[in-house]
């Protein structure tokens, strides 16, 4: 089995009181959109590529198959990192609860490392922000995950959750690439204390092609792509690329034998349009 990526580790702010301090490990490997039959393959093969933090969720409807590679992979649990979310019909917390439980048992593990609400549903009828949030803390504190977080949150809903409850979410994922740098939420991120993570890192392959990342990577001998995913970690981003090609999983992974220069990383960010691949979390309400 092939070595784990050297990837840096960013620190969380919480977890279960008393245990050791948690820190994700800042590369991943996501599986939107992956079935459950590939995702069992894929995840199989990045673990194999190196890759020790698995992104799925209960909308992805992978968690079995991923729950598969992670059990047949051999690799000692605490080497480990994997997150999952829940989804929009299991907001009350009777359907947290249960759903979560589904979620440990199909991923097959005791402990998950990171739970994530996968979209807020603010303006949804008979969902509140901060009981979802409450169900969350419940869960965190049962002890069965380490840190807990939101995914798709505006600064808007943090604030409530966080003046409610006074547990600050360890994460907030959202989308977030070179065409949407998400400055101004990355901001308020930093002055809250969460750790931003990107979704949808390389725009869903829109940015591949474009001059400027062509250019800066022919500069440096790599790939538009690996350009992107380094652009992540040097801002200081978590980044789950997805690929259910094995050649381009270890590509994205290949990341820590080169570094933009400040220049570069300057050009990277002037290609921001403020635009979407993804659904705004103010259209997603069921």
């Amino acid at each position: 089995m092939s070595a784990a990526i050297p990837a840096p580790a960013l620190p969380l702010r919480q977890g279960t009181a008393g245990a050791d301090p948690v820190a994700i490990p800042q590369l991943g490997f996501g599986t939107y959109k992956v079935g459950d039959a590939d995702a069992e393959r894929a995840v199989s093969q990045a673990l194999e590529a190196g890759y020790r933090h698995i992104d799925t969720a209960q909308m992805y409807g992978n968690e079995a198959g991923v729950g598969r590679a992670l059990a047949a992979s051999g690799i000692p649990r605490e080497q480990l990192w994997v997150t999952s979310k829940l989804n929009n019909p299991n907001h009350r917390r009777d359907d947290a609860l249960r759903s979560f439980d589904a979620t440990l048992r199909d991923l097959q593990l005791e402990v998950l490392d990171l739970f994530l609400v996968h979209w807020p549903l603010a303006n949804a009828p008979g969902i509140d922000l901060v009981d979802t949030w409450r169900t969350m803390i419940e869960i965190l504190r049962s002890g069965r995950v380490r840190a807990i977080g939101v995914s798709n949150y505006q600064a808007e809903h943090l604030r409530t959750i966080i003046d409610a409850t006074g547990v600050v979410p360890a994460i907030n994922q959202i989308e977030l690439h070179p065409y949407l740098i998400q400055r101004e939420l990355r901001n308020v991120h930093e002055e809250l204390g969460i750790v931003t993570e990107s979704w949808s890192p390389l725009g869903r392959g829109r940015l591949l092609e474009d001059p400027e990342l062509v250019r800066v990577a022919a500069e440096l001998g790599v790939t538009p792509a690996q350009v992107i995913v380094r652009w992540h970690l040097q801002h200081g981003l978590v980044v789950i690329p997805k690929t259910t090609h094995a050649v381009r999983m270890r590509e994205n992974a290949d990341v820590f034998s080169f570094a933009l220069s400040p220049e570069q990383m300057a050009a990277v960010d002037a290609l921001d349009r403020g635009m979407r691949t993804g659904s705004h979390p103010d259209q997603v309400q069921v």
